[in-house]
């Protein structure tokens, strides 16, 4: 499915990188230990950027939970965005992040302007 986003976005004409965001936590024991979350994908035309993580399936809170914390590591305005295959509306939680389904993103090249 990362493939298929990739290639579409490169055909809307954006640059996509992959993001990588550096944290610093603290385990158990409270030693800090450093980590990376990533960023499927950080497309940037001209002064637009949205940053966007692929995800096949979100079956539960966990798994949406997993693939909005890089987001919420990142400390900018652009627009966060999670496109999964699973059938949902597109809707905006309370982090601003949107989510919206696969087909509605590769058959709307508006949808990530809403």
């Amino acid at each position: 499915m990362e493939n298929v986003i990739y290639n579409e976005l490169r055909m809307r004409g954006y640059s996509v990188n992959v993001g990588v965001i550096p944290i610093a936590e603290k385990d158990k024991d409270g030693k800090v230990t450093r980590k990376q979350l990533e960023v499927d994908f950080v497309c940037t035309m001209g002064s637009v950027r949205y940053y966007i993580q692929s995800a096949y399936s979100l079956p539960d809170e966990t798994k949406r939970i997993q693939e909005i914390r890089p987001f919420r590591r990142i400390d900018d305005s652009f627009k966060k965005i999670v496109i999964t295959k699973d059938v949902v509306q597109p809707n905006y939680d309370e982090y601003g992040i949107l989510t919206i389904n696969i087909y509605d993103f590769l058959l709307n090249p508006d949808c990530l302007e809403k």
